[in-house]
């Protein structure tokens, strides 16, 4: 019973909510432009950081940490959520959720430049093992040695994500988890403002519910809710044991793209997708 303390309870709720966001991206950018739904979601999430962070009373974090901050904000904050924009414009939800499953590995990978550490050998093979099991997988796909645009982006999202998750976890060690991202939220708040009401629809009348829902989703869930439990999770059963439950996300949101949005999920796709998995726990054990 040891296993299924608070801390992999948090973990796992975290990791639902993060699986949700790619499928939520998809049914918000068939009617709300990239640029407004990548702004709109942070401003939002911001909104209510800065309603938590007066609350709550928080410190201002010291000048050294406004750096870092600023690295996550790119990462999770802009970068992700503008890249899988614009890559769910040409791919499906279903197709982008085979990149999801290198996200550990892009973390852990950026956590070695940053943190200093050495992986051995094994952790490299697995590592490359599972960057060419993607790799083989878009060019199966698009039938060409060419990235598709939807391809490309997702790769740019996978990268900046892991950025800012290395960053973010640094952070957490003594800002804490819940704190760094509504820093980083904050940070980004007034231009986040500014673009959201220069790319704002004529009306909201003529945009359906399930886009309204799908933005709701991404501003509230995938972009506060989520890394709360996340990162307490992390904080309560350690950032090694509970950091592999993130590897459970490509299949929870293959889940919700099939079941929420009648995506057709080949059997290719979900091997894939359970390959990378398997390389990424392999490359995490031998790290």
């Amino acid at each position: 019973m040891k296993y299924f303390n608070n801390g992999w309870v948090n973990g796992l709720v975290g990791v639902m909510i993060f699986a949700g966001s790619l499928p939520a991206t998809r049914v918000a950018v068939l009617e709300f432009s990239p640029t407004f739904l990548t702004a709109a979601r942070a401003a939002i999430a911001g909104l209510f950081a800065v309603l938590l962070l007066v609350l709550l009373q928080q410190q201002l974090p010291k000048r050294v940490d406004w750096l870092p901050l600023f690295y996550v904000a790119i990462g999770v904050v802009v970068g992700f959520p503008l890249f899988t924009a614009l890559a769910l414009q040409y791919v499906s939800a279903a197709h982008s959720i085979v990149f999801i499953g290198l996200l550990p590995l892009a973390t852990a990978i950026f956590g070695v430049v940053r943190g200093g550490e050495k992986p051995s050998q094994k952790f490299w093979f697995f590592a490359i093992l599972g960057a060419a099991l993607v790799f083989g997988y878009m060019l199966v796909q698009t039938k060409s040695w060419l990235f598709h645009y939807g391809d490309f982006y997702m790769v740019l999202a996978i990268l900046l994500c892991g950025f800012g998750y290395a960053e973010g976890g640094r952070l957490s060690k003594h800002l804490g988890g819940w704190q760094v991202i509504c820093w980083a939220l904050l940070l980004t708040l007034p231009v986040m403002l500014w673009i959201s009401w220069l790319y704002m629809p004529n009306s909201f009348a003529d945009i359906s519910w399930s886009a309204k829902l799908g933005l709701i989703y991404v501003s509230i869930f995938s972009m506060l809710i989520g890394f709360f439990f996340w990162y307490k999770g992390l904080a309560q059963g350690g950032i090694a044991a509970v950091g592999q439950l993130q590897l459970l996300q490509p299949l929870f949101g293959l889940a919700i793209a099939a079941v929420l949005l009648h995506e057709h999920v080949s059997i290719t796709m979900f091997a894939v997708t359970v390959a990378v998995i398997a390389c990424v726990a392999c490359a995490k054990k031998f790290a």
